[in-house]
């Protein structure tokens, strides 16, 4: 059979699915990605792990297409979108290890941007919010810090643009570009025309030469080195967006109106709103969602730093259980979360707070609360960041119909039956939690010729189940509560 296959390079792991033409997992290699703790508040990644582990990924998923006798069609990448690598593009050297869309290390620097007055323009210009979350303010820290000195080709990028200059062959002539969803989290492409601002990069004094091309998110960007990854040499690259991006794709959230929920390693709320730059809607960001080549399609964003990453502490920190499946059963042992709160704030709250200084609490302890109430409070606080941030849409005047849900967390009913009560939404549990990966798939496939149109593409997204609002009257109760402890994080 014909084969699509999705790089999925996210925060916890780098993940190769293998799609057949009708939008099914046929295949998958995953592999976990060290995590980085420099200081508090510091994140970083090695990104020649991140490169090593999609290759390994890659060959392992293409020996098995190989030995099946498939024929692999087209690969898509995806990919955390903020987090900024520096490298050499002469010799492959890395100087400093790619610092992570949830560092916080250029808060205070953000900070002293907002007090002289540069917030508006900023906004105006990228649809973003001036904070360490995004990219320039990073590869402003890496510049100040003379990591660059001595690079022949220095480079500053995102994800995408090093597996992509990775996979197409690095040193002996990689393909250095990005594409629209990407480039719009950096804080450093003008939103209206799709390029490098010249506004932006003086701000933050960024040589444009050090940036990637920015092209269409279906373009042809080359194609997979036989020195790199053998088993998949020459298969053609056919798609990039950014993670969230990619999940919007991959659920069929092709009309203006339409919204996804996704529970990774944070929880993201993203909104296709067309083909025209949305205003400013307070609390939530605008970015492109995807570039066919013609008309970009714009999207509106709200963005919680963490909501899997807290399953993970609860996992590998507090050790209250073995795998992440664990949760719910562990939160369902109990009737109810005993007064507990918790309030996942590690490295700061983004939206609609925007609030570099919170951390991370769990309050309202008596002798009542054990293990089980704490795992409930932390389900229940995945729902309560949800649905702040639809309520900022509401509130924003973006009238939202269904929320289609995915990611790891979604498998937990408990929480889509929250999260539905909570939003006052139905939540529509995509009957693929990999949305990302099928986005980057199938964006592949749009480019690679193996589908004509997103209405095609449409009709091949289902649903698993769908949860209905329930009685709101003791989740907005506990959803007022966890507001005042917010508010003291």
């Amino acid at each position: 059979m014909d084969l699509l296959l999705a790089l999925d390079a996210g925060t916890s792991g780098v993940r190769c699915v293998a799609f057949d033409t009708s939008t099914q997992v046929v295949d998958s290699s995953y592999a976990e990605l060290t995590q980085h703790f420099a200081a508090p508040g510091e994140v970083e990644h090695d990104a020649q792990e991140i490169a090593a582990l999609a290759i390994s990924t890659l060959r392992a998923v293409g020996a098995r297409a190989r030995e099946r006798g498939h024929r692999v069609r087209s690969l898509g990448i995806t990919n955390q979108r903020e987090t900024t690598v520096v490298f050499d593009r002469a010799t492959g050297h890395l100087p400093h290890r790619a610092i992570v869309w949830q560092d916080r290390r250029t808060a205070n620097y953000c900070e002293g941007l907002a007090r002289d007055g540069r917030g508006p323009l900023v906004r105006a210009t990228t649809g973003l919010v001036l904070d360490s979350y995004f990219s320039a303010t990073k590869m402003r820290w890496l510049l100040d810090h003379d990591v660059l000195v001595g690079l022949e080709r220095p480079s500053l990028s995102t994800v995408d643009t090093w597996l992509l200059w990775s996979l197409t062959g690095g040193v002996r002539g990689g393909v250095f570009a990005t594409e629209p969803s990407n480039a719009s989290r950096t804080m450093l492409m003008e939103l209206a025309t799709l390029s490098w601002s010249r506004e932006m990069t003086q701000l933050f004094g960024i040589d444009d030469a050090t940036l990637p091309d920015i092209v269409a998110s279906n373009a042809f960007f080359g194609t997979v080195s036989a020195e790199v990854v053998p088993e998949l040499a020459d298969v053609p690259i056919n798609g990039m967006l950014g993670d969230q991006q990619s999940a919007l794709f991959g659920q069929a959230c092709f009309r203006p109106g339409t919204v996804k929920a996704t529970y990774g390693t944070g929880a993201f709320v993203l909104a296709n709103v067309g083909p025209t730059p949305p205003g400013v809607v307070d609390g939530l960001l605008s970015t492109v969602a995807w570039d066919l080549g013609h008309d970009a399609t714009y999207a509106v964003e709200g963005s919680a730093f963490v909501a899997g990453a807290a399953v993970q502490w609860l996992r590998d920190e507090m050790g209250f259980i073995e795998q992440a499946s664990d949760l719910e059963a562990l939160a369902l042992s109990v009737p109810d979360s005993g007064g507990a709160m918790f309030v996942p704030a590690f490295t700061g709250l983004g939206s609609p707070f925007w609030r570099s200084d919170a951390r991370g609490s769990l309050s309202g302890l008596s002798r009542g609360v054990g293990r089980g109430q704490i795992a409930r409070a932390l389900i229940e606080s995945l729902a309560y960041q949800v649905r702040a941030m639809t309520d900022a849409f509401a509130n924003g005047g973006l009238a939202l119909h269904e929320l289609r849900a995915d990611g790891g967390a979604a498998a937990i009913d408990s929480l889509m039956a929250l999260q539905a009560t909570n939003s006052r939404l139905p939540v529509l549990r995509s009957t693929s939690l990999e949305a990302t990966a099928r986005g980057a798939a199938t964006i592949a496939g749009l480019g690679n010729g193996v589908w004509s149109s997103l209405d095609e593409l449409g009709e091949r997204w289902t649903y698993d189940r769908r949860f209905e609002p329930g009685d709101p009257l003791g989740v907005d109760a506990g959803f007022a509560a966890w507001t005042r402890a917010l508010e003291r994080s």
